[in-house]
């Protein structure tokens, strides 16, 4: 049995990771604003360390014990004075600093397939500068790479539900999205590891339109897909990069991934139809 920290545990992600953990024996740590975030969770940390880490002085002790520690921690809403930097860098950087003089064995942390067609935006930037200091820190180190979530997917159900899925471009770009438990499954396989890098992917490979279909499939609705096209993507990009950089930051790496193939080695096991089925309630 392991000690785990999990950093992000009450996120999509963290959550999965805390599910896998607690099935496979491992003593979970979880860090939480409140001690009562974890309530009505099914699955529960054996012990919550209530700090944020955007304040590294509530954080003194965090890792002491820890064998490892899993990150799922970035910044999900664009609501706030918190940018990338203080969280997907700044916060992640005072936890990794506190695992390396702790003497923790090794350091996880979750990124994006092809990080290169979005350096230059801050949501992947300051993710990708933490994979840097991981790498200087002296510890052992892996990242995580996934494609993209299933959560993220369910964006598409509710847009098929609205009775229309937008798609940006030509939808005709291929991802293999992966489910959180695969995810998890991944990393905690990488324990004890000196595995620097992984990339994973579900199993099913779609194009943007195939998982429009799917959806309407699932719902058991008529097919609605409205294609808009790339110059009004961009110009629209370009007029939201001088009024709203977050914003800016959040569609513009949407419209990448829309216009790129985001494909990983397909590690998982779980499909998308099935989770859409979940959601849906069918």
């Amino acid at each position: 049995m392991a000690k785990v920290l999990v950093i992000g545990a009450t996120g999509y992600l963290g959550s999965h990771m805390v599910a896998e953990l607690k099935t496979a024996g491992h003593w979970v740590r979880a860090l939480s604003r409140r001690e009562g975030a974890f309530a009505d969770a099914p699955h529960k940390p054996d012990e919550v360390f209530v700090g944020e880490a955007t304040r590294p002085e509530t954080l003194e002790g965090l890792c002491d014990g820890i064998d490892y520690v899993f990150s799922a921690l970035g910044q999900t809403r664009q609501k706030g004075r918190l940018s990338p930097w203080d969280v997907d860098y700044g916060a992640n950087k005072a936890v990794l600093e506190r695992a390396v003089a702790a003497g923790v064995r090794q350091f996880l942390f979750i990124s994006v397939v092809r990080p290169e067609l979005s350096i230059d935006l801050d949501i992947v930037a300051a993710r990708e500068a933490l994979v840097r200091d991981m790498a200087g820190s002296g510890i052992a180190h892996t990242v995580v790479r996934a494609t993209g979530f299933f959560s993220d997917m369910d964006e598409v159900l509710k847009m098929a539900r609205g009775g229309r899925v937008w798609l940006l471009g030509t939808g005709r770009s291929q991802i293999n999205p992966v489910d959180g438990t695969d995810v998890a499954k991944a990393a905690i396989a990488a324990f004890g590891t000196d595995i620097a890098e992984i990339e994973i992917g579900g199993p099913d490979l779609f194009t943007y339109e195939e998982i429009g279909a799917l959806a309407f499939d699932v719902l058991g609705t008529k097919p609605r897909m409205t294609h808009v096209p790339l110059w009004i993507v961009n110009a629209a990009l370009a007029v939201l990069r001088h009024v709203n950089r977050r914003q800016y930051n959040t569609f513009a790496f949407l419209a990448r991934m829309m216009q790129n193939d985001i494909i990983a080695p397909r590690t998982g096991t779980r499909h998308l139809r099935d989770a859409f089925r979940l959601s849906a309630g069918a």
